[in-house]
């Protein structure tokens, strides 16, 4: 087809007309206006399912200085609602802005940032000071704004400001769009700096309530983020205002790609049969009761895959953010969710109480908040369509955030592990006592998370971590013989190495057995052949495992 798969594009317009493949969520405008009267709606959703690209439709249809009649051309908006169309599309004065680059190591940095975030606004409406019908005064307070000269007062009020000044103009008061409200809060809450975060709050507090409190300048607003801040933090006073989160049902299929049109996204680009393969890796979220993929991950694999048809998936959500919040916690030193970290991780659900509302500074506080903050960003979700809100019951969605799970968790492992036990078990393993490092692999193994799915690839890593920690050397799946051995571990001042090949079990009273196929295959693939220059014995391992418990068998000691 001509369409385009377009990636790293959130402007509307541009998106439209540099023919990209727009799958349509028009229609969201049309029930938020037709079909509420709310004065301030929030939608709060995981980072990267649509919500700048969503806005700044919202910002093409109503915004009256322009004619968008060509980019909404058989939008479903326009042939469903021709009335309505002719009543809003760009009637109003639109005042979009976006909070996303609102960040710093310190409160100095970020206000900087923000400042600039005001001033480009106002070099965008310039022309509002040409005016006559413009308030003098707010003219003035308009060109400091513009160039970054305005006093925190002001920049609490800029917005209402910009608004005085464009109902003064158009004479209709204004539609407001803030995207990723929530953003300079949550960079603030990382630096750990708690005065920091007190007057990022204050500043962004007072923008978002002098411009949605009783304002007779505001239409409506819409705005977004990642979590829904308590309405006493943020939005104080604001009188019919409406939050809809992960756990709510209305216009949950807006954000994120339903199944029906990855569906016809995969028709379209003539690749029906990858749809088993988005499915499992970026599948899986429930927002409300509707199933939806990642549509980041979606448009990032497909436009891959499009220059390469055998591309594998890849995880394009989890390069796209530090993820922090999961890794803090993974590590927090007062809550210790490993079993239920070990749960979802191979496939299981477990039922949580959700906060709907929390705050960034206290997010840690309670594990309760921890998993209410997981779920309203994307790194757990409902487990199905019937959990709403309270009690919900979570898993992981799909392959790409279970491999986030791991690597956080496997990091963690490896940064506590006993050092007694695994020293006890390297020294037995150079000793060739195998019911000592049978015994320490296995406590190792109690104080870690095991995933069903890892299998042999799971252990593997985990001893060439243990080793390489310990100053070894291991070899990982090279080639040897007839194939690729599990493990080789070189001893230099003893001139030695270890053959270790690995067998995961069905059962516990397999694990004997298992070893002895492990061994049977060293020497059935040669992999005992193999010569390394300057060395001049090798200690010959089969280890089996079943999930946590481990049987070390050695075998043979030999020159080579």
């Amino acid at each position: 087809m001509d369409k385009l798969i377009v990636v790293g594009t959130d402007i509307f317009d541009e998106f439209i007309q540099e023919d990209g493949y727009y799958v349509d969520k028009t229609e969201l405008i049309y029930e938020l206006i037709a079909k509420t009267r709310n004065k301030v709606t929030l939608f709060t959703r995981p980072r990267r399912f649509g919500k700048t690209l969503t806005m700044s439709m919202m910002e093409s249809f109503f915004d009256v200085r322009r004619d968008s009649s060509d980019v909404f051309a058989g939008r479903k908006i326009l042939v469903n609602h021709p009335d309505f169309c002719k009543e809003w599309m760009n009637q109003y004065p639109v005042l979009f802005l976006s909070f996303k680059d609102v960040e710093g190591l310190n409160f100095t940095d970020a206000y900087g940032m923000l400042e600039g975030t005001i001033s480009r606004l106002c070099i965008k409406f310039s022309e509002l000071v040409d005016k006559e019908n413009v308030n003098p005064a707010d003219k003035e307070t308009f060109l400091r704004l513009m160039h970054k000269k305005a006093s925190l007062n002001e920049i609490k009020s800029s917005l209402d400001t910009i608004m005085r000044m464009m109902k003064a103009v158009y004479g209709k008061p204004v539609i407001l769009l803030i995207d990723e409200y929530d953003v300079p809060l949550a960079k603030a809450e990382e630096t750990k700096n708690k005065e920091f975060y007190k007057q990022m709050l204050d500043v962004i507090r007072g923008i978002m309530s002098i411009s949605m409190k009783t304002n007779e300048f505001l239409k409506f607003a819409v705005v977004t983020g990642c979590l829904r801040i308590s309405k006493e933090s943020i939005f104080t006073g604001v009188n019919n205002f409406v939050c809809y989160s992960v756990t709510s049902r209305k216009f949950s299929q807006y954000f994120g790609f339903t199944q029906e049109e990855v569906s016809e996204m995969l028709e379209a680009f003539e690749m029906p049969g990858k749809m088993e393969l988005i499915k499992k890796w970026y599948d899986g979220y429930i927002f409300g009761n509707t199933e939806v993929f990642c549509p980041w991950d979606v448009s990032n694999y497909l436009a891959e895959v499009m220059d390469d048809d055998e591309v594998e998936p890849a995880d394009y959500w989890a390069d796209s953010s530090s993820n922090s919040i999961l890794n803090d916690f993974v590590n927090h030193s007062k809550i210790d969710a490993s079993e239920k970290f070990e749960v979802l991780l191979n496939g299981g659900t477990i039922t949580e109480d959700i906060s709907e509302e929390l705050t960034y500074d206290h997010i840690a506080d309670s594990e309760k908040n921890l998993w209410s903050v997981l779920l309203m960003t994307g790194y757990v979700s409902k487990a199905d369509k019937a959990s709403g809100k309270g009690k919900v019951k979570l898993r992981i969605p799909n392959a790409e955030i279970a491999d986030l799970f791991k690597n956080a968790v496997v990091a963690k492992f490896e940064r506590t592990l006993d050092t007694g036990n695994v020293d006890a078990f390297v020294t037995a393993m150079w000793n060739r006592d195998e019911q000592t490092a049978s015994e320490m692999l296995t406590k190792i193994l109690w104080n870690s998370i095991s995933y069903f799915d890892y299998g042999e690839d799971y252990y593997h890593g985990m001893l060439n971590g243990i080793f390489t920690a310990r100053g070894f050397s291991p070899d990982s799946g090279d080639e040897a013989g007839l194939g690729r051995l599990d493990l080789r571990v070189r001893n230099r001042s003893e001139r030695t190495f270890l053959l270790l090949e690995f067998k995961r079990s069905e059962r516990e009273s397999d694990l004997d057995a298992d070893c002895d196929v492990a061994i049977r295959q060293i020497f059935e693939k040669g992999y005992d052949k193999v010569k390394l220059e300057g060395y001049e014995h090798q200690l010959i391992y089969g280890i089996a495992f079943y999930a946590k418990i481990a049987k070390v068998k050695f075998v043979k000691y030999q020159k080579i």
